[in-house]
């Protein structure tokens, strides 16, 4: 069975984080781990949530900087073995392909747009083109430079699809079910239409954790409605 939720561990407790992990194993494979975590806990921190768990590892690190440096934060977690490790695109190619060449079992991940950012917002950092239109851009370009997925709106999705073929990993935040508080995120669809854009994996965090409060079993139910409603 396709599993395409990638589940948000918005946390930097780490029991809590084996907790989330042991609720919904049932329902997904893929676990994201962000910065408030790693700088927390770090490499030692992920070993121990691996301890008696079999899942792979999505690490959003987002990492920007000159290729040199880029390329030896990607040799420093390659013995962590994440499945995918995200980058800025906006770093550039140089940047990316430097990543990107330094372990060939990581699938480096270009972030595009963030989901939280608006048109307006997008302008006043500086883009000359909107949040569409330079998703593409930048997801054509971590294409050619060695990516091989892509983190992007779901809006963006069919476009980029189209570019870049079918060789590269589509993963979308900006994710909720239909009644779900929209959070921080700008442009949202629902987990059925994101997939039906043509996206392969979904990055979802609070409508699953945030029922963690009304016990384990809440938590696993919300996992496993929104796994059914994609399947």
């Amino acid at each position: 069975m396709n599993r395409p939720i990638i589940l948000a561990l918005d946390t930097k407790d780490l029991d809590t984080a084996k907790a989330w992990i042991d609720s919904t194993r049932d329902s997904i494979d893929i676990y994201k781990i962000g910065l408030e975590f790693f700088l927390k806990h770090g490499a030692a921190g992920l070993r121990e949530l691996r301890e008696g768990r079999d899942f792979d590892l999505f690490l959003d690190l987002k990492l920007h900087d000159i290729p040199n440096t880029v390329s030896g934060a990607v040799e420093s977690v390659s013995e962590i073995n994440p499945r995918f490790l995200t980058v800025h695109a906006s770093g550039g190619s140089k940047m990316i392909s430097a990543a990107a060449g330094v372990n060939q079992n990581i699938s480096i991940t270009a972030v595009t747009i963030l989901t939280s950012l608006s048109d307006d917002e997008v302008a006043e950092i500086g883009y000359r083109q909107d949040a569409h239109a330079s998703a593409l851009q930048l997801a054509e370009m971590s294409a050619r430079s060695g990516a091989r997925s892509i983190v992007c709106s779901p809006f963006e999705v069919p476009a980029i699809r189209e570019a870049v073929g079918t060789n590269l990993t589509l993963i979308t935040p900006g994710v909720r079910p239909v009644g779900a508080d929209m959070g921080d995120q700008s442009r949202v669809m629902t987990p059925p239409q994101a997939i039906a854009a043509g996206a392969d994996y979904l990055v979802i965090g609070r409508p699953i954790t945030g029922a963690w409060s009304q016990g384990r079993q809440v938590m696993q139910s919300a996992a496993q409605a929104i796994l059914e409603s994609v399947n």
